[in-house]
């Protein structure tokens, strides 16, 4: 099948051995009870097999609701896929899986989420440090707190837990003047997203975070750095975005000629949404669209 016709929220591509498998949450169920993920394979990033579930939620998984944004990160000899679970009695979060392969089966490896338990959280993402120590970053909901955030916390070795307290990374607020406020319909007052955190070290070592909020033109891909190339730096804020219209929620990888590309849904809009590639080069340190 053609790239147009993957309905999906989220990509995330893997490269593996010569191919492209791309994951992401399913958008006819997104907003609803959901039961999986789907993985697609490609040679060339245009036409793809599939789709082919990788996950499959167990009859007694912790989480009755959403399944979003899965991640699949290759770590010590296994694949290891990050995924955010809502349930309907506790607060969700971004849950651990292993496999053998990037086709799955993926079954659990942590013990439900590895985000707070008492907190609500979604996309979480894998960053290994300079000194080689594992850590979740991820997202503090707006729908708790108003002013979503993105926080880290240490992980075990082996991935199976968290082990250290969570530290904040920044608030959405503090990108502004580009990032604004939504209203919702089910939440009183002004409130500042945070979306999908995906971390990468340019060319010269620099570290950046690319996420997503609301601005002017609607849902879009920013980019922040941090000032000592570390989770543990102060973040500052780019004013020009990466994508600024009604896309977001991206990730970037290396196709198999070395070229860098970003990848993110556009249209934000429900069962519209289709994933993208676009090449993007490094400049003065940053990063933007070719």
């Amino acid at each position: 099948m053609n790239i147009t016709d993957i309905n999906i929220r989220d990509p995330f591509v893997l490269v593996f051995q010569d191919k492209y498998y791309l994951y992401g949450t399913r958008a006819a169920t997104c907003w609803g009870a959901a039961t999986g993920f789907d993985c697609y394979v490609s040679n060339d990033l245009k036409e793809w097999d599939g789709p082919y579930e990788v996950f499959h939620k167990p009859d007694d998984f912790w989480a009755d609701k959403n399944c979003w944004a899965p991640e699949v990160h290759e770590y010590q000899g296994y694949f290891y896929m990050f995924a955010t679970f809502k349930d309907s009695k506790k607060h969700g979060g971004t849950a651990i899986l292993r496999s053998d392969s990037p086709l799955g089966p993926f079954e659990e490896h942590s013990e439900c989420q590895v985000t707070p338990l008492d907190w609500e959280c979604i996309d979480g993402t894998f960053f290994l440090s300079a000194d080689n120590i594992p850590y979740i970053v991820f997202v503090h909901e707006w729908t708790q707190i108003s002013d979503g955030s993105i926080c880290a916390m240490e992980l075990s070795k082996d991935l199976k837990k968290s082990v250290s307290e969570p530290f904040l990374l920044f608030h959405a607020s503090e990108a502004t003047p580009w990032v604004k406020p939504i209203s919702n319909r089910h939440k009183s007052g002004l409130h500042y997203v945070t979306d999908g955190p995906f971390l990468y070290r340019t060319e010269n070592g620099r570290l950046i975070m690319i996420w997503s909020s609301f601005g002017e033109e609607g849902y879009a891909e920013a980019i922040s750095y941090s000032d000592n190339g570390e989770l543990t730096g102060t973040w500052r804020h780019d004013s020009k975005l990466l994508f600024t219209r009604d896309g977001g929620h991206g990730m970037i990888f290396k196709d198999l000629n070395g070229k860098t590309f970003l990848t993110l849904h556009v249209p934000n809009e429900t069962l519209m949404e289709r994933p993208v590639f676009y090449e993007i080069e490094e400049r003065n340190g940053s990063i933007e669209i070719k």
